[in-house]
C-alpha cells in the first residue's frame, strides 16, 4: 500500500510519459513494440501503476528519448546535503605554541 503522496507522484509520472508519447505522435502499439513490452504494460505505465517494474518504465523512457532524465533523480539532494553538513564536526585547533 502506497502513501497518497507517492500515488500522486506515480500518476504524474505516468501522465508525463503518456504526454511525451503523444507529442512524438507515437501510438501505444509502436512504443510497446519498441520497448519490448505489451500494450497492457504500457497502459499500466501511463496510469502510474506501482506494480510495473522500474525496468519497463526505463525501456519506455528510452524509446521516447528520455532515459537520461532518470539520472536527474536525487541528483541535487538538498536535504541530504544539509543533514550531512549539520553532522560535520569542526575540530578545534590546538593552541599555538609559545616560543621560549
Amino acid at each position: 500500500m502506497l502513501l497518497p503522496k507517492i500515488e500522486k507522484v506515480l500518476l504524474q509520472l505516468g501522465e508525463n510519459i503518456k504526454l511525451a508519447r503523444l507529442r512524438r505522435r507515437l501510438s501505444a502499439a509502436q512504443v510497446a513494440e519498441r520497448a519490448n513490452i505489451s500494450r497492457s504494460t504500457l497502459w499500466l505505465i501511463e496510469k502510474g501503476t506501482p506494480s510495473v517494474t522500474f525496468g519497463a518504465y526505463i525501456q519506455v523512457l528510452f524509446v521516447l528519448g528520455l532515459e537520461q532524465d532518470v539520472l536527474l533523480i536525487a541528483k541535487d539532494d538538498i536535504l541530504g546535503r544539509k543533514l550531512q553538513d549539520a553532522q560535520l564536526q569542526v575540530k578545534e585547533r590546538s593552541p599555538k605554541r609559545t616560543k621560549k
